[in-house]
């Protein structure tokens, strides 16, 4: 048998653990691929989507090489360290450092090309299929239809092997030799029982919550300021959790003995202060990379729901024209023709209301709006709100929403009586938060009676909605798009078109939103992957300690038990807290922008969370299986 046919044999031995490595590095190829396949397609290159897009998809791509450089070299840095007493043995055949050094520089290279090829094959299959779903997150109208992505595959083909073949050359250059009793007996060396700092113990819960409450309690421009401190805060009391507060908690659960003595949490607790110091580390990574996943889909998501909706609220009309001053009632005319001529050329139902708004000046020179009753119901009704009924003299002020930016608009008024240099007093009845008029400023709405009795107003605007009752979306968007051309010439802006707005909104937003989505999921896979790596890194010692503690007479039913626990605690920990770090994060986020995020982060976490659950409950069958084959329990 040849030194090369030996490094194959090897490989295909130790697949159980190879696999995650094999998996997440054809993960990371295949993500790459698709960046790659997007970037020369000929839609893109005829300018279907803007060049800063395609930079971003470009730099993208560069993260997730980056990334996938050092996820590797960690992976091989696991995978090594478990290996200890195969080297020794090895060592012990006659083999020589050297040698040692080949064998890993050509495993690896073995499975690079491997990843790669199929990465890119798989890639290329299902590329139709990736296509069809970026086709409608990236708000392309052009289809995305297949082709072959011939510099899509050199490319790919080219970067990876150059980065499997510097990891490999880097693996070897820093795998140190040791003496073979140290390798033989890696596995056996004796641990020191973990102990935690009450110190540290003490910083960790400190500076958590010290970050957790700066977090949520900080709001606008604060939140900016207070991000890099908080994130520093955080990160550091993360690392103490893992590597202090847990094993605290752990040992504190060993001291109270009606606890620890009942059924199987003898054999849970004794090995798990252990587990979670060898781990600490990875925990720490997977919590920080899941969490920076979290909140990067997160704010992706709510920042695209903050900017619709935004423009929902501040005109929930299909389409809305406004005059000015320096129209003639011709052109006016003429504008409302073309508008109704176009809705009834693509069967278009639409209830029309027109209105002209009035301005008046108080006594202390404010100038505010002020609506009939019935302007507004007519407007309520079109809407399906709620209707204003109002005796003589009094006033509602509504608190109208400000565009896309900053939440509700106050007013000094809003909450006083109104007194207009007429003399006419009117009583506040309510304050409502409203978006029936197409208006963004607080204004004011009064009885048809008192509204008769106003003064001549100080300035006046007519506006004109229509809302679509009947039609096809995709023929408002395109009426949308040909009357805010035909309408808004030069510098004057007379038409807005909802769903025209809201459609180029996530036409220019959509790569972003692709762009995070594609690595915060490689982020999540790769953390998954670190946590698989760890737990099968340990399976050998593992397969000892429970074929022991089968014959002190434990059933199966028990050790299942006791294993998927232990398993659970060791995978769900860092996800855990991830989740909890990107909860307080998008909450932070909500306060910035004056937007509840609570949909969109439950979303996100909840999606997340699921995933983890089902990677877990894989895991957990295939481990409890190695176990059990191997000492047959």
């Amino acid at each position: 048998m040849t030194f090369r046919r030996f490094v194959i044999n090897n490989v295909v031995g130790n697949k159980r653990i190879y696999a995650a490595y094999f998996l997440s590095s054809m993960f990371t190829v295949i993500v790459f691929f698709t960046f790659a396949m997007f970037a020369f397609h000929p839609v893109f290159s005829q300018g279907d989507i803007n060049e800063y897009a395609l930079f971003g998809m470009g730099v993208a791509g560069g993260i997730i090489y980056v990334f996938s450089f050092f996820f590797v070299l960690y992976s091989m840095g696991s995978f090594l360290q478990s290996r200890k007493k195969e080297f020794g043995l090895l060592m012990l055949q006659g083999m020589t450092m050297r040698q040692i050094r080949f064998m890993v520089f050509l495993e690896n290279m073995f499975i690079g090309i491997f990843a790669t090829v199929i990465g890119i094959l798989l890639g290329t299959v299902f590329s139709k299929f990736i296509l069809l779903i970026a086709e409608n997150i990236l708000v392309i109208e052009e289809s995305l239809y297949f082709y072959f992505p011939l510099w899509a595959m050199v490319i790919s083909f080219g970067s990876f092997m150059l980065l499997f073949l510097v990891i490999s050359f880097f693996v070897t250059f820093v795998l140190r030799s040791k003496k073979l009793a140290e390798l033989i007996k890696a596995n056996q060396q004796p641990k020191k029982e973990p102990k935690a700092s009450k110190l540290l113990t003490f910083l960790a819960v400190s500076l958590i919550a010290i970050g957790y409450v700066t977090a949520i309690r900080v709001e606008g421009v604060e939140v900016i300021a207070a991000m890099i401190p908080v994130i520093i805060v955080v990160t550091i009391g993360t690392y103490f959790l893992f590597t202090q507060l847990s094993v605290f908690l752990i040992n504190l659960l060993k001291k109270r003995k009606k606890f620890f003595w009942k059924k199987t949490n003898m054999i849970l607790l004794s090995d798990l202060s252990y587990r979670m110091k060898d781990n600490a580390r990875t925990f720490f990574m997977v919590a920080i990379i899941s969490t920076v996943a979290f909140s990067a889909i997160g704010t992706l998501f709510g920042l695209q729901s903050y900017l619709t909706s935004g423009l929902k609220v501040a005109n929930p009309y299909s389409f809305t024209y406004y005059e000015d001053d320096e129209q003639t009632n011709e052109e006016i005319e003429r504008d409302l023709q073309t508008v109704n001529q176009l809705l009834e050329k693509n069967q278009l139902e639409a209830e029309q209301v027109s209105v002209t708004l009035q301005y008046f000046e108080t006594v202390d020179e404010e100038l505010i709006f002020i609506a009939s009753e019935s302007m507004y119901n007519e407007f309520a009704q079109l809407l399906n709100r709620n209707l204003l009924q109002l005796e003589e003299n009094e006033i509602v002020g509504v608190r109208q929403s400000a565009a896309i930016i900053g939440g509700y608009v106050d007013d000094p008024l809003i909450d006083q009586p109104i007194e207009l240099e007429s003399g006419l007093s009117l009583v506040l009845k309510d304050v409502v938060d409203g978006d029936v008029l197409p208006v963004t400023d607080v204004h004011y709405v009064v009885s048809d009676e008192v509204y008769q009795r106003l003064p001549d107003p100080v300035r006046t605007e007519g506006k004109t909605v229509w809302n679509v009752t009947d039609g096809k979306e995709a023929d408002v968007i395109e009426v949308g798009e040909q009357l805010t051309e035909a309408l808004n010439v030069q510098s004057s802006y007379h038409f807005q078109a909802l769903d025209y707005m809201i459609y180029t909104v996530n036409k220019s937003y959509g790569p972003i939103l692709f762009i995070g989505l594609f690595i915060g999921i490689v982020f999540f896979v790769s953390a998954g992957s670190f946590l698989y790596f760890r737990l099968f890194t340990d399976l050998d010692q593992d397969k000892e300690k429970f074929a022991a503690i089968a014959k002190i007479g434990l059933t199966n039913k028990e050790l299942k038990k006791v294993i998927t626990r232990q398993t659970a605690i060791l995978f769900f920990a860092p996800i855990v807290l991830a989740i909890i770090h990107g909860a307080v994060a998008l909450t932070a986020l909500s306060h910035l922008f004056d937007y509840n995020l609570v949909k969109e982060s439950t979303v996100v976490l909840s999606s997340f969370f699921i995933i983890q659950m089902v990677y877990f409950l894989i895991v957990r069958v295939s481990y409890i299986k190695q176990i059990k084959r191997f000492y047959n329990i």
